[in-house]
């Protein structure tokens, strides 16, 4: 068993469990002498920064929490989730519980990824503070979430495929291609990609994300199926959500052709 101290979005089980971790028990805890920053620079610019802690070594400074005890198979997706080696560094940090002082993991931001001008999106914020309330940490923490300021949303022009032919796709043969993605009908390439999305080839290479960011929408609930995606049952929050990522895609990655559910 290991224990995992979250406290950006994985304060929230739903957002959790979406990454392919369930806890075994869950409790509330805090880190003194840390502070929580939003610092840590998402690989797409529209979601701004996630969750940081910084040690402060001022005892009235703090970072509350929630203590998770997880299988000993849940590091390795813990460390896939938090882009160990790459956003973030695994530490192991003392913290207070009502059972007393336990050691526990957590994730640090590692400084090339660290950019003081980031704000979290709105989408991040809320799932963190939906975990939050349902942990019932102190009100004032949360009074205090309440108040960060996040990044202003721009909303993205509708993504249009490209003119011309196309090669088609779907999950088998995607799955031949291991530099290739899919996104919500279209496929791209991510071979020319920026250096820090190299990380992302080994997570979403020769797979269809769509389901994976619908999973991480601040309404969801995980109850999301590929058959809501191939039956086109998505309401109009879950489109905009989607087309502002298939311009974030466009931006990153070179569209080659056009995926197919059935």
């Amino acid at each position: 068993m290991i224990r995992y101290f979250g406290f950006g979005s994985n304060l929230d089980m739903t957002s959790l469990r979406a990454k392919g971790v369930e806890p075994i028990s869950s409790q509330r805890a805090t880190l003194p002498g840390w502070y929580l920053r939003f610092n840590v620079r998402h690989f797409f610019r529209h979601e701004g920064g996630v969750g940081n802690i910084e040690q402060t070594g001022n005892l009235h400074d703090r970072v509350l929490g929630v203590i998770h005890e997880c299988p000993d198979d849940s590091l390795p997706a813990l460390d896939r989730a938090e882009a160990r080696g790459v956003g973030y560094d695994r530490i192991m940090v003392d913290v207070e519980t009502d059972e007393g002082i336990v050691p526990a993991f957590a994730y640090v931001g590692r400084p090339d990824f660290i950019d003081d001008s980031c704000l979290p999106s709105r989408r991040y914020l809320n799932i963190l503070l939906r975990g939050a309330r349902l942990a019932e940490l102190d009100p004032a923490y949360i009074e205090q979430l309440e108040r960060q300021p996040t990044l202003p949303v721009t909303e993205a022009p509708p993504f249009e495929h490209p003119p011309g032919p196309h090669s088609r796709f779907d999950a088998e043969s995607l799955r031949a291609h291991p530099d290739y993605t899919a996104l919500y009908g279209a496929v791209f390439d991510m071979r020319a990609a920026r250096p820090s999305h190299e990380f992302l080839k080994g997570l979403f290479g020769g797979r269809d994300m769509t389901l994976f960011h619908l999973q991480r929408m601040d309404s969801s609930d995980g109850s999301e199926t590929l058959d809501d995606i191939r039956d086109d049952r998505l309401d109009d929050a879950q489109r905009r959500y989607l087309n502002t990522y298939l311009q974030e895609y466009k931006r990153e990655y070179r569209y080659i052709g056009r995926f197919e559910y059935y």
